[in-house]
Formats: structure tokens, C-alpha cells, sequence
């Protein structure tokens, strides 16, 4: 999931589709410098990886995020920081102990 993130472009079309549902056209008209073909490979990027859902409406195809999606992302990114900042005050607390005991001054 993390990969789809990992190019500004499909974060900023998440970002786009995350409050209401947009065509295909629409979204690359918000992207001058990036091809149609290019969008479309950032969209099907982010919907293989569950982040956003495609609704086709006669030959239109509809795109916005998918809230499940939005949700898994919302606890992966969450557990990521908890453990890391669990991770930051268990060292904090360490590093603390060391220089009460005189261990951490050389």
C-alpha cells in the first residue's frame, strides 16, 4: 500500500478523489504536465493497491478513494508511529537512566 504513496503524483490524486468521486478526464485535466496515459497508470497503481475504487458510468470512468482503503492506511501509519515513538521513548528513558547512574558521561 505504501508504494502507491511513494510518487507525489498519486498522493496528490488520493488526495484529490479522498472527499468526492471524479472522472478519469477531470483528473488528468488537474495534471497538465502529465500525459493521460501516465494518469491512468497512477490510478490503476492506486486502485491495485485498495486506496481507490473505479465506478465506469456509460463510457465515463469514475474514480474516488475507497474509505476502506483510507482506514487500512490510517492504522498501518498509525501502529508505524506508535511503535516507533514507543521505540524513541524506551531509548529517551535509557539514555536517561545512564546519566543518573553516570554511566552515560564520558
Amino acid at each position: 500500500m505504501l508504494h502507491a504513496l511513494g510518487e507525489p503524483r498519486r498522493m496528490a490524486i488520493l488526495r484529490l478523489v479522498r472527499d468526492r468521486e471524479y472522472p478519469s478526464g477531470e483528473i488528468a485535466a488537474r495534471f497538465p504536465d502529465v500525459t493521460g496515459p501516465a494518469i491512468s497508470q497512477h490510478l490503476r497503481v492506486l486502485r491495485e493497491a485498495g486506496l481507490v475504487e473505479e465506478r465506469r458510468s456509460g463510457t465515463r470512468r469514475l474514480y474516488r478513494a475507497r474509505p476502506e482503503g483510507l482506514a487500512e492506511l490510517r492504522a498501518l501509519l498509525r501502529d508505524f508511529w506508535d511503535e516507533g515513538l514507543a521505540q524513541l521513548k524506551d531509548a529517551a528513558e535509557d539514555q536517561q537512566r545512564r546519566k543518573g547512574s553516570g554511566r552515560g558521561r564520558q
